[in-house]
Parts: C-alpha cells; sequence; structure tokens
C-alpha cells in the first residue's frame, strides 16, 4: 500500500502505537482473569475454553514483557504488576465501551475537554454556556483552568481560550475578540489622590497582573506618558485585581467586559475621563491539527464565534 506523503508522519505514529497496542480479545481475557482472580471463570465469563484464556493471557505477557500472573499448580494469582496493569486496562475498555456506545447513540456527540482562562471563563463565558447545551446535549463538556499555553501532545485538552498573539506551536486558532482596557478604581480612591488626568496615574499606586507584566507601560506608552510606573501590587487573576481595586488598594487596568457589572453598580468607576484603550494581544480559540474536525469541537468552535461576534 502507498501511503501519501502529506500523511507519512501521522502514518509513522500509528506505527509506533500499534507496536505496543496488545489484541483487544488478549485485554479482555486479562482483564475478566485478574477480576475474578480464575482463568475457568473468566472463560465461563467471556464463553471460551480455559485454554483460549490462557493462550491469550501469555500472547499478552510477551507483548508486556511481564509475567501478570503466578501460575501455582492449578491456581493463578496476580502479581502486583498485573495488578496494577490490570487498573488501567479496565479504565481502558470502559472509555472504549462508553466512546462506542456514544457513537451508536449519538454520533455528533462527545465529550470535549476545553482549556479556559480563569476570569474569562467566569465572567464571559459561563453564562453562556447554558445555550450551548441546550443546542447540543449530546455534547459533555468538561472545563480547566489555564493561565498559560501548554503542549496539547501532552496534555488532554481538545481546545483552549488564548489571549495573547496569534502564536501557538502545533495549534490552529480562530480570532475570537479583541480586547478593550480601562484604568478603574474606586470611587474613594479616585477623590483622595485627585485623579484628574493620566499624568496622575504615575504617582497611584497600582495593581498588576503577573501574566501581563507589560500591560501598564504598554498603556503608558499608548497614552503618550514616557514615565515608568512605580512600583505595583502584583495579582495572579484579574478577579482578585478587581476586588482589590474594588476595596481601594490601587487602580487596576482591567479588561472592560469583565468588569460591566461594577461599573454599572459604581463599585469601579474609571480612574479619569477617559476612553477605554484597545490592547495589542487579543482572545484566540486554538486546538491541536489532528482534532479540527472532531464534531463537538467544531460545534463548539462554530458557537463561540458566533457568540463573541454577537
Amino acid at each position: 500500500m502507498t501511503v501519501p506523503p502529506d500523511i507519512i508522519p501521522e502514518w509513522n505514529d500509528l506505527l509506533r502505537v500499534r507496536r505496543h497496542l496488545p489484541a483487544i480479545g488478549a485485554l479482555q481475557a486479562f482483564e475478566a482473569a485478574a477480576r475474578l482472580g480464575s482463568f475457568t471463570l473468566a472463560a465461563r465469563d467471556l464463553n471460551l475454553t480455559q485454554s483460549a484464556v490462557s493462550r491469550q493471557i501469555r500472547a499478552l505477557e510477551h507483548v508486556v514483557g511481564q509475567h501478570l500472573f503466578f501460575r501455582e499448580k492449578q491456581t493463578v494469582r496476580i502479581t502486583p504488576v498485573g495488578q496494577a496493569y490490570a487498573e488501567q486496562v479496565r479504565r481502558a475498555l470502559a472509555i472504549l465501551s462508553a466512546a462506542t456506545i456514544g457513537c451508536q447513540l449519538n454520533p455528533y456527540g462527545g465529550v470535549l475537554h476545553l482549556a479556559v482562562l480563569p476570569t474569562f471563563g467566569t465572567r464571559w463565558l459561563a453564562p453562556r454556556l447554558a445555550q450551548f447545551s441546550e443546542a447540543h446535549p449530546g455534547i459533555t463538556l468538561t472545563l480547566t483552568t489555564r493561565l498559560a499555553p501548554f503542549d496539547f501532545d501532552l496534555d488532554s485538552v481538545d481546545l483552549a481560550i488564548h489571549f495573547g498573539r496569534p502564536s501557538w506551536p502545533g495549534g490552529e486558532m480562530v480570532p475570537l475578540m479583541p480586547e478593550t482596557v480601562l484604568p478603574v478604581c474606586s470611587p474613594a480612591l479616585r477623590d483622595r489622590l485627585g485623579l484628574a488626568c493620566v499624568h496622575d496615574l504615575i504617582r497611584a499606586p497600582l495593581i498588576k497582573l503577573a501574566s501581563r507584566a507589560e500591560a501598564w507601560p504598554r498603556w503608558f506608552t499608548q497614552n503618550g506618558i514616557n514615565a515608568t510606573p512605580g512600583p505595583a501590587m502584583l495579582i495572579d487573576q484579574f478577579a482578585t485585581a478587581a476586588q482589590l481595586a474594588i476595596a481601594g488598594a490601587g487602580v487596576a487596568l482591567m479588561p472592560t467586559f469583565l468588569i460591566t457589572d461594577e461599573l454599572a453598580q459604581g463599585q469601579l468607576v474609571t480612574a479619569f475621563d477617559t476612553a477605554p484603550t484597545q490592547s495589542e494581544d487579543a482572545y484566540y480559540l486554538v486546538w491541536p491539527a489532528a482534532r479540527r474536525d472532531y464534531p463537538p469541537l467544531v460545534a463548539f468552535r462554530d458557537w463561540i464565534c458566533a457568540e463573541a461576534l454577537a
């Protein structure tokens, strides 16, 4: 068989995996014997002969290069290696079974693992997810928070929300939305410091996000100030930064879509009369190239892009 040149790398990866992939029948025989503690009972459970189960397990031991059972006269006893392996095999068989049932009952459903930025996930995405679930009841969405890019090959994540430049090794992406930011603080802090223009922020206490160390210097430059801002309180999440700003601890540079409620309620105010400034970076949806046609991913990608444009 001739393999097209453009899929030779994926074909080679598949061949490497197959060399370490035992026959499903051998795994089923091993799991049953491990669970029941007997080749005879395993044979009965699988509707096979005892010798067939024994041969399957011998073949599996040859593949893994380890003894999985102690054979003692007419009895067998699983080895410690076999016990640990059995737990993993049992989970793998359960996953395969669930995937098959899901494909039979709902061919366009499945599980979708999404990595999100914490505050973006809670403030922007979470209020909208009910709409996605109603439109795609067969898709189970799991969310995990990530603050920095990661390797899709080493992580069980199908797609991620990324803030930054349009660059992610091994990933494909689509832009979701730009970001505009405002310097905000509590009304009491603004009045106490007499903040009235951009120059006043040079002497104000600032709140800085650890993952955006250059945000304040860039903002000052965009607003025509060459002075270096003073020391700032370093925070790891926007939600914490917003609460500190509300409490009067300093001025925070916040994405406008994350603080609409706080601005409307008067908990936060702009530090002085100014318009929002667009960040140099933006939000993107990114996924591994190998998963681009996974139906739940396609459904979520189409949905979130439409939501971002709304």
